[in-house]
């Protein structure tokens, strides 16, 4: 059996939004992944925080537009259903969004994917000082 790894209570997934942590691939990669609410068993769904048409991310740190069962890329507005993670308009159209396994037992999350392992919560970036600027400062005095 694929040791699972618990992320969140089923709960704390947001119905209009989405709960993003972050995971490493097999290849060593850090990887967004959120969660979205679905009507389908398990009530959860986890996808890689990319659009399938454009490097562009669902949720920034502050939840994913989610609408009536869907996910809205928030740069040209091709919508994915939420359990499916096909889209069938705008620019993505014809694509799926790439997922990540995920099990819910006694109302909460677990990753059972092989293929990644759990990192944090919140994105990639989610241990900087969040201010939005650069990393470093730099040298010059005024």
């Amino acid at each position: 059996m694929t040791e699972r790894t618990r992320i969140v209570a089923v709960e704390d997934v947001p119905e209009n939004g989405s709960y993003l942590f972050t995971a490493e691939d097999s290849y060593a990669n850090e990887r967004e992944i959120l969660l979205v609410q679905c009507e389908e068993d398990p009530g959860v769904r986890a996808w890689i925080n990319t659009c399938t048409h454009e490097n562009q991310k669902f949720d920034r740190g502050d939840g994913a537009a989610v609408r009536d069962g869907e996910l809205i890329c928030p740069k040209h507005g091709s919508m994915f259903d939420t359990c499916s993670g096909a889209c069938d308009n705008g620019e993505a159209a014809g694509t799926t969004l790439p997922g990540v396994g995920v099990t819910v037992d006694a109302g909460d999350v677990f990753l059972s994917d092989d293929a990644y392992t759990y990192l944090h919560d919140g994105g990639i970036d989610a241990d900087d000082d969040g201010d939005g600027g650069p990393s470093s400062t730099s040298h010059i005095g005024f």
